[in-house]
C-alpha cells in the first residue's frame, strides 16, 4: 500500500496495479456454507436502478460482497461516497486504487435524496480513503450525514469510516455529525497489519473507536474482523479484549474471501462451529451485540442489528 500521493497510480490505471506482480495464490475450494444465490429479484433491480440513476457507488458492488442479492432484494444498500477510487491498496480490498477525482459538492444532497426515495429505515454510509484531501474527506462525509437527516429524518444512520490517519481534527468532525452508529473496522489482528492493511496502524484505529465514546458516550460503536487470513484464536481474543477496553459495543466477525488471485490468499475456511465459539466468547467479554458467521459482513443485516443493539442497551440499563 502507498499513502504518498506522488506515488499513486493514475486514475485510469488497472485495479490494484501494485498487485500485478504478486504471484497468484492457489484457489481453495469454497465450502457449501459459503455458497449464496445469484441476485435477480424485482426489488434487487429496483434498488440497482435507484443507485444507477443517482450516479452513486455502493460497497456492495465495489467490494464484491457475497450478500448483495439478499440485501438489495430487501432494499438495503451500503452507499460508498467520495468516489470509487481509493488512495490506499489494502491486500484484502477490491476497490480500485489510484488518484481520485475531486470531491463532488452535489453528492451529499444526492445521497440524501436516494435514501429518501429508497424508503430506508436504516442506511449504512461508507467511503474510500481520501489521503489526498486535507481532512481525509471528514467534512464532506459529515455533510452527507446532515443531508440524510434533512431529507430522510426518520432514517437511522450508520457510518463506516476510514481511519483518518494523520488528519488532525477529522475524527471530531465525524463524531459531531452524530450518526446513530459509528463503525470503523480493525479488519485483522495486529501481527498481520503490515501484510493486510499496511497503510493503517492498529492502535490508531483502536484509538479512533475509543475517541467516539469519550466525545459522545451515547453513540454506538462497532468494529469488525475478517478471519481466515492466518490469525490464531488467541490473537482474535486479544483483539476482542482491545475492543472492549475501547468500549466498543458491537463486533462483527466474518470469513475473508479473496476478491481475486492477486489479493491476499485465504489461509483457511473457518467452520460455522468456530464462528459460534467466537460469538460465545465475544458475548462473555461483554459486547452488547455480536454477529459472527461465515457470511457476516460489516453492514449485513445492519438495520435489524441496530434495533437489537438499542434493545440490548435498554435491557442493560434496567439491570
Amino acid at each position: 500500500m502507498v499513502t504518498l500521493i506522488d506515488n499513486l497510480a493514475p486514475r485510469e490505471s488497472l485495479r490494484h496495479p501494485e498487485k500485478q506482480n504478486r504471484p497468484e495464490a492457489p484457489v481453495l475450494r469454497k465450502p457449501d456454507w459459503l455458497r449464496v444465490k445469484a441476485p435477480g429479484s424485482g426489488q434487487y433491480s429496483a434498488t440497482r436502478d435507484i443507485v444507477r440513476e443517482k450516479g452513486l457507488h455502493t460497497v456492495c458492488e465495489e467490494a464484491a460482497c457475497p450478500n448483495i442479492g439478499e440485501c438489495w432484494s430487501q432494499k438495503h444498500a451500503t452507499l460508498m461516497i467520495m468516489g470509487d477510487t481509493c488512495t490506499r491498496a489494502c491486500a484484502f480490498c477490491n476497490v480500485k486504487t489510484g488518484l481520485p477525482q475531486p470531491l463532488d459538492p452535489e453528492e451529499p444532497a444526492k445521497v440524501g435524496l436516494a435514501v429518501q426515495q429508497m424508503g430506508l429505515n436504516h442506511v449504512v454510509i461508507t467511503s474510500v480513503d481520501r489521503d489526498d484531501v486535507a481532512d481525509g474527506g471528514a467534512a464532506h462525509f459529515a455533510e452527507v450525514v446532515r443531508q440524510v437527516r434533512l431529507q430522510a429524518p426518520t432514517t437511522t444512520i450508520e457510518i463506516l469510516t476510514p481511519d483518518f490517519l494523520r488528519k488532525n481534527g477529522a475524527p471530531e468532525v465525524m463524531i459531531d455529525a452524530r450518526p446513530d452508529v459509528f463503525n470503523h473496522n480493525l479488519e485483522t489482528v495486529p501481527r498481520l497489519y503490515l501484510k493486510i492493511r499496511p497503510g493503517a496502524r492498529y492502535f490508531h484505529s483502536l484509538r479512533l473507536l475509543q475517541m467516539v465514546k469519550e466525545r459522545d458516550p451515547n453513540q454506538f460503536t462497532k468494529s469488525g474482523l475478517m478471519v481466515g487470513l492466518g490469525e490464531t484464536k488467541e490473537e482474535v481474543m486479544q483483539v476482542m479484549d482491545d475492543m472492549r477496553a475501547a468500549n466498543v459495543d458491537f463486533i462483527t466477525i466474518g470469513q475473508y474471501l479473496a476478491p481475486t488471485r492477486k489479493h491476499a490468499p485465504i489461509d483457511r475456511f473457518v467452520t460455522p462451529d468456530e464462528f459460534k465459539a467466537y460469538e460465545a466468547i465475544a458475548r462473555a467479554k461483554g459486547f452488547l451485540m455480536v454477529s459472527a458467521s461465515p457470511l457476516t459482513r460489516s453492514s449485513h443485516h445492519a438495520g435489524e442489528d441496530f434495533a437489537r443493539l438499542k434493545a440490548a442497551r435498554e435491557a442493560q440499563g434496567q439491570r
